[in-house]
């Protein structure tokens, strides 16, 4: 465990920020779930609406440093594809 007050307040912050980031994954992988299930139900409408959703919280963890670059870029054509089939 930790000793000093600065290390204390680092595994402070750290639980912030895991909680944070969890949040925000948990998230997208939720609104890409909801999207490609409704892509396959024939609902495109919701399917394209809610696409639009993930793709605004796929940028957001990209731009955090969540998630890396290319992984944002490779979910988001992944996703589309499967919308559009």
């Amino acid at each position: 465990m930790a000793n000093s007050k600065s290390a204390l307040k680092r595994v402070r912050q750290a639980a912030t920020r895991t909680a944070q980031n969890k949040s925000l994954t948990s998230r997208m992988k939720t609104l890409r779930k909801k999207a490609v299930d409704a892509a396959e139900a024939g609902d495109k409408d919701t399917a394209n609406k809610t696409f639009s959703e993930f793709s605004s919280a796929v940028d957001k963890c990209e731009k955090n440093n969540i998630i890396h670059t290319n992984k944002a870029a490779n979910l988001k054509s992944k996703t589309s594809k499967r919308v559009n089939a």
